[in-house]
């Protein structure tokens, strides 16, 4: 057998199996699931409802509600609250803001990927004691952060769970988790890529860093640094970035919420044939649909300085780095060929930088990236 495409070549990697993160043990858990759930659809005929079968396995799940579809996601932060906790004891610096963005980003970046408007986010919040909740200040900004995401998104705060979990959320810290439910309205959003096409084009939007995918292998990173978080990652310039900024502070940058381009799109009238939340599998997650289609990429995105920096470090080769980070590229769109440059531009409008940076060719299932000489095939993700 063929081993993945993705594994590193050099034996000094620190990659994200040694993380504690393996994709081949995790993958067929949730395949086994998806087949569990999908018996349980016949259960919505004697409400009179739908799903959209077709959403099985996509970011989001869709219900047929008549005049409009609608869509629902559950995500969770990850370890990513286990960094804005160190650099709080270290430095005294709250990043509880930025960590209340990621997570709704987790669940708001997924649910707008099959053409949903985000309606409604609920939180989850489970702390491992109540005294976590004493630190006012820190929860203070959880709350602000969770507030002005929000507000990014249009949606309502509909409310949440707080539980104290001792003994099974470690002391000291909190899991962060959010449910998005939006709706497709009109129907025709509807973006789970049966019109996608040869002849497409990809557009890729940046992202602000490592968004919350990945972390796992830049904690334990921080075990080969002799500065740990406190580690400047522009000191020898080669990772670019802002002379003083620490490896800590670059990593909780808030991850970059996509809800007002998918807006724009829709009211300039632009057709989205399918969209991708570029998060855990990195550029492999481009492989997501079901279709068989060569995915050529003539066009990559400069690299964040904290990514740079973390393949150096980690001695990622470019395989293992853009199978495992999004590498500068934070959500795909596929859009037919005359509406590209319109994306693009309506990306930029809304803050966010695009490039159109490859199409979709008749062939076998893979991602050709060109630049880097990487190409990952159908066996290097198995979602579904």
């Amino acid at each position: 057998m063929t081993a993945p495409s993705h594994l590193p070549k050099n034996p000094d990697a620190l990659t994200y199996e040694q993380a504690g993160v393996n994709y081949d043990q995790v993958d067929p858990i949730k395949l086994l699931a998806q087949q569990s759930a999908r018996a349980t659809a016949a259960q919505l005929m004697q409400h009179g409802v739908n799903e959209v079968a077709a959403s099985r396995g996509e970011s989001a799940y869709v219900l047929d509600a008549g005049p409009f579809y609608l869509a629902s996601i559950v995500e969770c932060l990850g370890t990513k609250i286990l960094v804005a906790d160190a650099v709080y004891r270290e430095t005294g610096k709250s990043f509880y803001a930025a960590i209340a963005q990621d997570t709704i980003a987790m669940a708001v970046n997924d649910l707008i990927t099959v053409g949903a408007t985000p309606l409604i986010v609920q939180a989850y919040w489970a702390a491992g004691g109540s005294d976590w909740f004493a630190d006012k200040q820190r929860a203070a900004d959880l709350i602000a952060g969770w507030k002005a995401a929000c507000d990014t998104c249009g949606v309502s705060w509909g409310g949440g769970e707080t539980p104290a979990l001792a003994g099974v959320v470690e002391g000291g810290t909190i899991d962060l988790g959010a449910s998005c439910t939006g709706w497709v309205n009109p129907k025709s959003r509807l973006s789970l890529g049966d019109n996608l096409a040869a002849g497409d084009a990809i557009v890729l939007l940046a992202s602000s860093g490592i968004h919350a995918n990945g972390v796992s292998l830049a904690r334990k990173l921080t075990e080969r640094l002799a500065n740990g978080y406190q580690t400047d990652i522009a000191a020898d310039g080669k990772a670019g970035g802002k002379a003083g900024e620490t490896f800590g502070e670059a990593l909780l940058a808030p991850t970059t919420l996509y809800a007002p381009v998918t807006e724009a799109l829709a009211k300039a009238g632009v057709t989205v044939n399918y969209c991708v939340n570029v998060t855990g599998h990195g550029w492999r997650k481009l492989l997501r649909h079901t279709s068989e289609f060569t995915y050529r990429i003539h066009t990559v995105p400069p690299v964040p300085p904290v990514l740079s920096f973390m393949q150096r470090e980690a001695k990622l080769d470019n395989a293992e780095a853009y199978g495992t980070l999004n590498m500068g590229a934070g959500f795909a769109f596929f859009v037919a060929a005359d509406q590209a440059e319109k994306t693009v531009a309506i990306a930029k409008k809304c803050g966010i930088e695009a490039w159109v940076a490859g199409s979709v060719e008749a062939g076998p299932k893979q991602v050709v990236i060109e630049p880097i000489d990487v190409t990952y095939g159908s066996e290097d993700l198995k979602l579904r």
